[in-house]
């Protein structure tokens, strides 16, 4: 890449000093000096544009753009010049002073003045870029809208060669300054390679403005010619855009350090607003100027009418491209306070919680300690020589003992909340495992334990420590209601139901017959609220037959691999009551 960049360099400085050579060297106002130069030129122009392309391919978006915009403007310019080259050397004659092309002279900065707008040097995300694009393309057309309104009058409605000529001179001067001017805030607002480039450009462009009117200095005093040395100020120009193509860095990003300019985009915008608003004032201008030829006074009207609908679309356009905007913000800005709102429930929730379990965590450790005791005495019992009636007692205590330290276990996981490792499990198996742990309490208390499993697995998506305790609560407190009520048989079902795998615990007490599945379990037991918020969390639900009924429902929505995400398993019951 340096070989070929030093190579090209040395092609230009070549021809930049063959220019030299043949203007020092052959006859004056020659043919063939002037045919040189105009080829020479052109190759020039052809040679930076050549240097910018590769940078329009590789690049993405806004680099892209930026690009292929510098590549643009050289091409009007290289235009310009082959038109030039035409005249004089393809049809031997000097070009007209009421020349069409001078309108593409003039538009060659136009898409330079639009690459600076993109400030490639500076990060914007795609919205503001979007913007910017239309904001600096209402500009442009404001621009092009100021050439026609003021120098092709002159050429097209009334001839005038004085007029066209100065207001040609005038407003391509105030474009040049207005362009020379973006590039000085450019090189201020960046760093390194890319302050670089910006003043190199600068340096260009100021070298081919002062060498137009270098130019037009000679022209006046009948010293200028092409291929003279007035027009070295002009090919040095020339020649520097190959350098600038050819030697700036081709892998900077769009994202070079730079400080973002929220101002800026503000005064894009303004300057757009200037130029829509502007309008009303050009259209006035030939009403009220009566030394205007009619035909000029016409055309500069019709200009304007013209230029307004254009500009009035693209203003709509803008403001459509807002709304969009707006409506995403105020979209994006309810969400935000809906999740805020959340959260804020959420830390509430959560303190509470905490401070509940610090409650609960003391009172706990509290009665451990005299239920561990009254454990041990009731064993001790046991395993002395007591009538029947005695031991059925000791049993019983022993009974109360468990649940009660049982009922103590689950308050203390409800108060703390925290979250489960979930992970596939058979209910059956867990099932099995919460019958064998209670057996000592079903044994005491003379009570059949029957077990009706479904013959296939039922896999559901759980902690097996948290269901496990549920099985083991719902179970004793099954066992404590029977025996209360002279109940002597216990049966465990479980079983598939389209989805959800069905746990159903009844014992033969009266009043065990379950209610509408749309009832909801009665948070009348603390050991029982504790459950329902587990199943809760594994997006389930509880269902007990009336109050003081013995059977209760455990509903689980069945796992199945990839087929149900498990954010959306709460859409399977439509109302869960809260934890």
């Amino acid at each position: 890449m340096i070989t070929r960049a030093k190579l090209w360099t040395i092609g230009v400085l070549g021809c930049l000093g063959a220019l030299i050579l043949a203007a020092l060297l052959w006859p004056h106002q020659s043919f063939r000096l002037t045919a040189f130069s105009d080829v020479i030129q052109c190759i020039l122009l052809l040679s930076g544009m050549i240097s910018f392309l590769p940078r329009a391919v590789g690049s993405q978006g806004r680099m892209r753009l930026f690009w292929a915009l510098i590549s643009l403007g050289i091409a009007f310019w290289l235009s310009y010049q082959l038109l030039w080259t035409y005249f004089e050397v393809w049809l031997h004659r000097d070009v007209p002073d009421l020349y069409t092309g001078d309108i593409v002279l003039f538009l060659h900065i136009v898409p330079l003045m639009a690459a600076l707008a993109l400030r490639p040097h500076l990060q914007r995300d795609e919205y503001a870029a979007r913007l910017g694009r239309l904001d600096f393309a209402l500009l442009m057309i404001w621009w092009v809208y100021l050439y026609v309104l003021i120098v092709m009058p002159w050429q097209y409605a009334v001839a005038n060669l004085e007029v066209y000529s100065r207001n040609l001179n005038a407003v391509y001067l105030a474009e040049k300054v207005v362009f020379l001017s973006a590039l000085v805030a450019c090189i201020a607002g960046s760093k390194g390679p890319w302050r670089t480039f910006y003043a190199s450009l600068f340096g260009a462009s100021f070298t081919y403005a002062a060498s137009s009117y270098l130019a037009n200095w000679a022209i006046a005093r009948n010293v200028y010619y092409s291929g003279s040395l007035y027009d070295l100020p002009l090919a040095t120009a020339m020649a520097s855009l190959t350098l600038i193509g050819v030697w700036t860095p081709a892998s900077e990003p769009a994202g070079n350090p730079g400080r973002r300019s929220p101002a800026y985009g503000v005064w894009v915008a303004r300057c757009g607003m200037i130029a829509a608003f502007s309008l009303p004032l050009f259209g006035a201008w030939p009403l009220f100027d009566m030394e205007l030829p009619p035909r000029v006074r016409y055309f500069r009207l019709g200009v304007t009418l013209a230029a307004a609908l254009l500009m009035g679309i693209m203003v709509f356009i803008r403001q459509h491209l807002l709304d969009r905007e707006l409506f995403r913000l105020l979209k994006h800005s309810r969400e935000s306070v809906d999740n805020l709102m959340r959260l804020q429930a959420q830390i509430v929730e959560s303190e509470k919680m905490a401070s509940i379990g610090q409650l609960v965590g003391g009172a706990a450790h509290e009665l451990n300690n005299p239920i561990t005791a009254m454990l041990g005495y009731s064993e001790l019992l046991l395993a002395t020589e007591l009538n029947m009636d005695q031991l059925a007692l000791a049993a019983k205590i022993g009974q109360h003992v468990r649940r009660t330290r049982s009922l103590v276990a689950s308050l203390l996981n409800f108060a703390r909340q925290a979250p489960s490792s979930k992970a596939p499990l058979d209910l059956n198996t867990l099932v099995r495992t919460a019958v064998k742990l209670a057996q000592p309490q079903w044994d005491a208390l003379k009570i059949e334990v029957r077990l009706e499993l479904d013959h296939d697995i039922l896999r559901v998506l759980g902690d097996s420590n948290q269901l496990l305790q549920v099985c083991l609560q719902v179970i004793g407190d099954a066992l404590y209601g029977m025996s209360e009520r002279g109940g002597r048989a216990l049966t465990i079902t479980s079983r598939r139901q389209q989805e959800i795998a069905v746990l159903v615990i009844a014992g033969d007490s009266p009043a065990n017959t379950l209610t509408d599945s749309s009832s909801q379990i009665s948070a009348d037991s603390l050991g029982l609220s504790a459950c329902q918020a587990i199943v809760q969390e594994h997006h389930g639900r509880m269902i007990r037959g009336p109050q003081g009924g013995t059977t209760v429902s455990i509903e689980l929505p069945l796992y199945v691999p990839g087929a149900i995400s498990e954010s959306a398993l709460p859409a399977l019951w439509p109302a869960l009551p809260s934890a």
